[in-house]
């Protein structure tokens, strides 16, 4: 490298990278700016700086369209690594120091009990660890995962890419959210062939694909490919605001039926479906904060009896 190119690069700042990295997996400077912190004014001028400093263009930009270049998506992948080794060397610093360890933590809906209850009794066995949780879909997690910027997920791990290690915790039987008065109020169990005649509500598959797929999977095993409602909902909340509202039904496990107003859960049978829960890491990372994760939910599993197969109730 010339000293002229050295004088360049050394313009750059972590912030650009952290922004540039942002804006790349959102591709949309609003969304983009709000999970900086930011307006998007700024965002956008830091960006371009970088742009500058670089020599090259990053990002093509329109109206209504941000899409990354080809020497982007190279420049990604560096900035990703950079930014995951000083977090590494800033933990490293904390821990030589004494200070207080902080645990990143993918959860994937906040309705979903399994996480918080493993995340409370880490925190009463150890009660210096600072944890952090941040919402994110399992594909993003498996990303974030292996850029160094969480520690831990959680979600169903067929699809996990390698370096990414996981364990089954939980398998959580699946049932079907429906409105109240639903003729399938009065059933103990519904079996899934009778869910052909409704519309189903997916998530976005962007967001769950992993969740799609075992739905999807489950219906066919039944021999029907499900009506699927043609909306889509980022989070279980809405999910159930149009169901209560008699626009579709929508299939999710046990670990998050409650305080769902407008709702009624039943057990899906003829197959009973247990959907399977596993704790996420970097096959890597061998730290005491990750142990103390899969050691409290292996304790927990067995204790609440997470993987012993029983007939699922009604809520």
């Amino acid at each position: 490298m010339s000293l002229a190119a050295g004088a360049e690069v050394a313009g750059v700042e972590l912030r650009q990278l952290r922004y540039f990295v942002t804006l790349a997996e959102e591709l949309h400077f609003g969304r983009a700016a709000a999970r900086e912190h930011i307006v998007q004014s700024a965002l956008s001028q830091q960006v371009q700086r970088l742009e500058r400093e670089l020599g090259v263009r990053l990002l093509e930009r329109s109206t209504h369209h941000v899409s990354i270049t080809a020497a982007g998506a190279a420049f990604l992948l560096e900035a990703r690594q950079i930014i995951a080794r000083v977090d590494r060397a800033a933990q490293v610093a904390r821990s030589a120091a004494g200070a207080t360890t902080r645990l990143r933590v993918g959860i994937i809906d906040a309705s979903y009990d399994s996480m918080p209850q493993i995340l409370h009794e880490v925190q009463a066995r150890h009660p210096d660890l600072v944890i952090h949780q941040v919402e994110v879909s399992v594909p993003e997690q498996y990303q974030q995962l292996l850029d160094g910027r969480l520690d831990v997920g959680i979600g169903r791990a067929a699809l996990a890419p390698a370096g990414v290690a996981s364990y089954l915790f939980r398998e959580d039987p699946l049932g079907v959210l429906v409105p109240d008065g639903h003729r399938f109020t009065s059933l103990d169990g519904v079996p899934v062939g009778t869910l052909a005649q409704e519309p189903l509500l997916l998530a976005e598959d962007a967001q769950a694909p992993e969740f799609n797929q075992f739905v999807v999977e489950m219906c066919r095993s039944a021999g029907f490919t499900p009506a699927v409602y043609e909306g889509t909902v980022e989070s279980i909340r809405a999910a159930a605001d149009l169901v209560a509202a008699g626009r579709c039904l929508y299939c999710v496990p046990s670990s998050c039926i409650s305080a769902l107003p407008g709702t009624i859960w039943r057990p899906l049978v003829e197959p009973v479906s247990h959907y399977p829960w596993s704790i996420l890491w970097r096959a890597a990372d061998t730290s005491e904060h990750v142990r103390a994760i899969t050691t409290c939910a292996r304790a927990m599993s067995k204790r609440l009896g997470w993987l012993t197969v029983r007939e699922p109730t009604a809520g």
